[in-house]
């Protein structure tokens, strides 16, 4: 098999993006960020023969097509309620950006080497810091498959999740939490390849569609670095739980974040987000759980 980890490395390591006023710097990447037209590197990747659509048989319940999501269509569906749906064959989870707050050793700050960072629940902070992320509960629920093995659950692998706050910062960045490191988490994949994570759901920031960061790594063992990843990919939240969520107390800048942006026009998720939307049950009232088969 052909060895995609140099197409990997450089859909990476191009777009990151957060629109928070982090300074000069920033400002000069997310200006460099949306120059690029990433549906054109894409395809330029592609046109170079580095990623092929790798698939296999069977039915398996990756995510909702977009155009499924509800009844007034757009964004991921605009329904009251979560998505839902199959895909007829499995595929590879798109690569894209671990973004410029990872966490993971990559850029800066490391919660893989945080003593208790190996955890379920992500919403308090580890270690010496002790501050709780609030907002509306999310439970993340994802299957790790072997694309190249008639998706079969890999055990034994380890995933590492983190998305920002209510307020749309990110721990151990964010001038306001840096000093924190919730929200962020690594569990090992069960017999069945499942990994579970409670959490609660991510606000929606300035320029980006409400997602949830994601690396997935051979093993716990060497789940201390984003440098060991076979997988770093991003979910997108559906629209019809976006609005619901955001229309609670403290979710109120989200409101405004969300209406002005859209999965067509997302940098990340405007080439396509199928693969990476999870189905996404329950309620404001009881919390809401996320679901995703991840191909690797």
């Amino acid at each position: 098999m052909p060895d995609f980890s140099a197409a990997r490395a450089l859909l990476k390591g191009v777009f990151m993006t957060h629109d928070h006023d982090r300074g000069f710097s920033h400002d000069l990447m997310t200006l460099a960020e949306r120059a690029v037209n990433r549906r054109s590197v894409l395809r330029w990747v592609a046109g170079a023969g580095l990623l092929p659509l790798i698939g296999c048989s069977g039915t398996t319940a990756n995510s909702a097509p977009e155009s499924s999501a509800g009844a007034s269509g757009g964004d991921g569906g605009s329904g009251s309620g979560g998505t839902s749906g199959t895909n007829d064959t499995c595929s590879t989870i798109p690569e894209e950006p671990a973004g410029p707050y990872p966490g993971d050793g990559t850029n800066g700050a490391n919660a893989l080497a945080l003593t208790g960072i190996v955890r379920s629940d992500i919403r308090s902070s580890v270690a010496s810091a002790s501050g709780v992320a609030e907002g509306i509960p999310l439970t993340v629920k994802l299957k790790i498959v072997d694309v190249t093995n008639g998706c079969t659950p890999i055990a034994g692998y380890a995933v590492y999740i983190w998305h920002c706050d209510r307020d749309g910062n990110y721990s151990m960045y964010s001038a306001a939490v840096a000093n924190e490191n919730y929200l962020r988490g690594v569990q090992e994949t069960d017999e069945e390849g499942v990994v579970t994570f409670t959490t609660i759901f991510p606000a929606c920031y300035s320029g980006r569609w409400p997602h949830i960061h994601f690396e997935v790594y051979p093993s716990l063992a060497v789940a201390t670095s984003g440098s060991n990843t076979v997988a770093t990919s991003q979910l997108a939240m559906p629209k019809a739980n976006c609005n619901d969520v955001f229309a609670t107390s403290g979710y109120e800048a989200s409101v405004r974040n969300l209406s002005q942006v859209s999965l067509t026009n997302d940098n990340v998720f405007s080439d396509g987000a199928s693969l990476q939307t999870p189905v996404v049950t329950g309620s404001v009232s009881a919390g809401y759980t996320a679901t995703l088969t991840v191909a690797v």
